[in-house]
């Protein structure tokens, strides 16, 4: 299980990660999430809190639904 503070940094990860798999810049995914390129930072970073309205912008302009930003990707086992 994911714990609090981790979570930031797996929404983080996982907005970076579909973006840049969607040859996004984090001007363009801002814009069409209708956010600031600095809040995007911020959560790219694991440093902002996004709320679920947030996710919700942040999953329709990347094209996944909200629980695949907040899925701890796991490892694939050796």
């Amino acid at each position: 299980m994911t714990s609090a503070i981790n979570i930031h940094a797996v929404v983080g990860l996982n907005v970076m990660r579909l973006r840049n798999k969607r040859g996004l810049t984090q001007e363009q995914l801002s814009s069409r999430a209708g956010l600031t390129r600095h809040y995007l930072i911020g959560i790219e970073a694991g440093t902002r809190n996004p709320s679920i309205g947030i996710l919700a912008k942040l999953a329709d302009a990347l094209d996944v639904k909200v629980e695949v930003l907040v899925r701890d990707i796991k490892p694939a086992s050796a």
